[in-house]
């Protein structure tokens, strides 16, 4: 399948379409309180950048953020593949992306946080692919025990 990659919007509806199916996966997982979503409004900041995944009919078939805190460091949010493309390397090829404007932008250390439960072994399994290792808890997300953590230094 071809799958082409670019900075879009969030503020699209088929963009909004796989935050919805996104949240929907991930609410059930983990209690309320311990999911850090950002809404497709806090997408379009321009602290932080989107790439969208389209199929050769231009449906948009995953996503992955980044999000500059500044002073070098870099956070990859919402990473999200529609089940049917899973296993052909969307995520990998967006997290690709990421870690690439992150180099562009000076960024020399990403982080990300994901859940701690059954239901999220597909994006450890992006994650540690991509060189991303384990750490302890980044910015101000709690050490609840309901998260994992991942980082990854970056070449200048």
């Amino acid at each position: 399948m071809a799958i082409s990659i670019a900075v879009e919007t969030p503020l699209q509806d088929d963009v909004r379409a796989l935050v919805a199916d996104l949240n929907a996966y991930l609410i059930p997982l983990t209690p309320r309180e311990y999911q850090f979503q950002l809404t497709v409004e806090q997408m379009a900041e321009p602290s932080v950048t989107l790439f969208v995944s389209r199929d050769g009919e231009g449906r948009a078939v995953g996503m992955g953020a980044l999000k500059d805190h500044g002073g070098g460091l870099g956070e990859v949010k919402r990473m999200y593949t529609l089940p049917e493309v899973r296993g052909q390397r969307v995520g990998a090829m967006l997290l690709q992306r990421i870690e690439m404007l992150a180099q562009a932008k000076g960024i020399s250390r990403l982080v990300l946080e994901t859940g701690e439960a059954p239901g999220f072994e597909p994006a450890y399994r992006v994650y540690e692919r991509g060189g991303f290792a384990r750490c302890d808890a980044v910015l101000d997300y709690p050490d609840s025990g309901f998260s994992r953590f991942y980082e990854k230094k970056l070449d200048r």
